[in-house]
């Protein structure tokens, strides 16, 4: 296994947001269904065995094998963006702009979730034979899932809220350590260990992933989740987002891009 040295892969952290920021639109955007739609299935198949056998534990240890497919093919997910291209920025490459970056988010957003809500139509359909019977169990749990990630942070008016964006920053704090731990080394395996680990942590603690969201909120509506669009947004997918950028940018990126690619030497007598 060839290992990299952290001031050798917060450089590729670097070029890998630089290479983001000029991808054509066309290609960010069929990046971003695909990311989207692949993690949307990965959390179905959670879903699935959760309610199957009861046991979260099992879910939050395959559910990890979307995050790594979509990262080994160079999908993109909006928590990936949020944590590397801001880099380039910082690092002054040349061309990049605020402009370019917030281009990139708002491709991203719409890619991730457009191929999560087709997952969503996807696996309600099947469930239901084209919606002429009921879904059953995974419906049930759904449904569940959705009303209480959202009325019941509701409840809790401004704190309830502030409890998503926290969750939305610990969660990308694991995931983005699962993009920047697939740098370390070039060997397949080593890649994939190094992104199963953090990922399966966040699943398993129940921390908000706004991509999952995108998927699992429409999802749970569709099998009469008792809660509006609204509520959804606002009580979610809004918190999420914004606690996601939060997790990835300064708890990821920033630390690694100061301590190993801005790196000061302080000598003392």
């Amino acid at each position: 296994m060839a290992y990299l040295e952290p001031s050798e892969f917060a450089t590729k952290m670097v070029d890998s947001g630089e290479q983001k920021v000029f991808m054509s639109t066309q290609d960010t955007i069929i990046r971003a269904f695909m990311a989207g739609a692949i993690l949307a299935l990965a959390a179905f198949f959670a879903i699935t065995i959760i309610t199957k056998t009861g046991n979260p534990l099992i879910g939050a240890l395959l559910f990890p094998v979307g995050f790594i497919m979509l990262y080994l093919m160079k999908f993109d997910l909006l928590t990936g963006v949020f944590t590397l291209v801001p880099l380039a920025l910082l690092d002054k490459r040349r061309g990049c702009t605020v402009g370019q970056l917030f281009r990139n988010w708002g491709l991203v957003f719409v890619g991730n979730f457009a191929g999560a809500l087709t997952v969503a139509f996807f696996a309600s359909f099947i469930l239901t034979y084209g919606y002429q019977i009921d879904g059953g169990a995974v419906a049930a749990k759904v449904s569940t899932i959705g009303e209480s990630r959202t009325l019941g942070y509701k409840e809790q008016g401004v704190l309830g809220w502030f409890t998503i964006f926290i969750r939305g920053m610990l969660c990308n704090w694991m995931v983005s350590m699962g993009v920047v731990g697939a740098m370390i080394s070039t060997s397949a395996g080593a890649k994939m260990a190094a992104m199963w680990m953090p990922v399966m942590l966040f699943f398993y603690m129940a921390f908000e992933h706004s991509i999952v969201n995108m998927f699992l909120f429409p999802f749970s509506m569709i099998m009469g989740g008792d809660f509006t669009v609204f509520d959804y947004l606002l009580w979610n997918e809004i918190p999420t987002a914004l606690g996601n950028l939060a997790g990835g940018f300064l708890l990821v990126g920033l630390p690694i891009y100061w301590t190993h690619v801005r790196t000061k030497s302080e000598r003392t007598l």
